[in-house]
């Protein structure tokens, strides 16, 4: 591993919170076994996924209608209160990124799976985007993690060796990805845990 001039974040699940079930647990009135058979058959997260890779959202809204009808109305709360589903941030792992912003040592960029359609919500309402160089949002390349292109975008767009950049991520499958294009990973459990990390690598 070379000397680390780059740190790349992934978003949902570490830096920021995001759960549908934060509008349907209160729409199918606490039961979660009905609210997790809706999130898992009806509007899944491979669904949701598809989205991410940039499909509109308006296109598969109608489509998941016209598969379930009889589900109209909580297919369109999906993406009509999605922004209700947006919850906090993770405040440790935000600490971690301002140590590391305010250390001015490294490239700071952000590499998330997201529909390009809601990314502009959480720009307006999380303050600390603001800090990275740079940022790729899969809905908007067309692609996204697992896929090997998204890292190689990310390297190419931003000038960066593999050897000297670390990718900090919640699934592993992406943190996998990331390595087999010579990027260091770090597969994110806890802040505790991350800023353990980056301090055995000499990030912190």
């Amino acid at each position: 591993m070379g000397k680390i001039d780059t740190i790349i974040f992934d978003f949902g699940g570490v830096l920021i919170d995001w759960n549908p079930a934060y509008v349907y647990l209160k729409e199918f009135r606490g039961d979660t076994k009905e609210m997790s058979h809706f999130l898992e058959h009806i509007c899944s997260w491979e669904w949701n996924e598809n989205q991410d890779a940039g499909y509109p959202l308006q296109q598969a809204t109608e489509e998941r209608v016209i598969m379930f009808p009889e589900h109209e109305r909580l297919i369109r709360m999906y993406y009509g209160r999605w922004k209700d589903m947006l919850g906090y941030e993770h405040t440790e792992t935000v600490e971690i990124l301002k140590q590391l912003k305010e250390k001015g040592e490294h490239k700071l960029l952000g590499l998330t799976n997201w529909s390009h359609e809601t990314f502009p919500v959480a720009l307006e309402r999380f303050d600390f985007l603001s800090w990275f160089d740079g940022i790729i949002v899969s809905g908007t390349e067309k692609m996204k993690k697992p896929d090997p292109r998204i890292y190689q975008l990310a390297l190419e767009r931003y000038n960066i060796k593999a050897e000297n950049a670390v990718f900090i991520d919640d699934k592993k499958e992406n943190i996998e990805a990331a390595k087999n294009e010579g990027i260091h990973g770090i597969y994110f459990r806890s802040a505790m845990r991350l800023k353990k990390e980056l301090e055995d690598i000499d990030v912190l």
